[in-house]
């Protein structure tokens, strides 16, 4: 019981220190906006709300400025149940990328951003 509600407790503590020093936005005209808009459409980010490394890959997307479609694992029984049988595994975060190869599974908080770097970064 106290683990748990100290897991809780930090778990805030991460949310409430992310909203206090988010990063600022990227810049781009109003044609690469749209541009990365309409790819991140084909996104979605399964994570938990308070998970110190969902928190991290959902910074490195608002700091790229990239619209994610999030799902919560935990409060959303189909979320899971899609991440379980697409992905194979309940973990997060896990980015779902859906393109003309398929649809791809991302885990890891340092694969996800290195992506969303590659791919959205240079977008001017």
């Amino acid at each position: 019981m106290f683990v748990k509600a100290l897991r809780v407790g930090l778990g805030q503590l991460i949310v409430l220190g992310d909203a206090l020093s988010r990063p600022r936005p990227q810049k781009r005209s109003a044609q690469g906006q749209a541009q990365v808009e309409a790819e991140a459409a084909r996104l979605s980010l399964y994570q938990l709300h308070a998970c110190p490394f969902c928190v991290k890959t959902r910074r490195a997307a608002h700091r790229l400025n990239v619209p994610l479609t999030l799902r919560d694992v935990k409060r959303d029984p189909q979320a899971r149940q899609e991440l379980q049988a697409g992905g194979g595994k309940i973990k997060s975060p896990c980015l779902r990328i859906d393109d003309a190869k398929g649809t791809r599974w991302m885990y890891e908080s340092k694969d996800i951003i290195a992506y969303l770097d590659q791919r959205f970064g240079q977008i001017a």
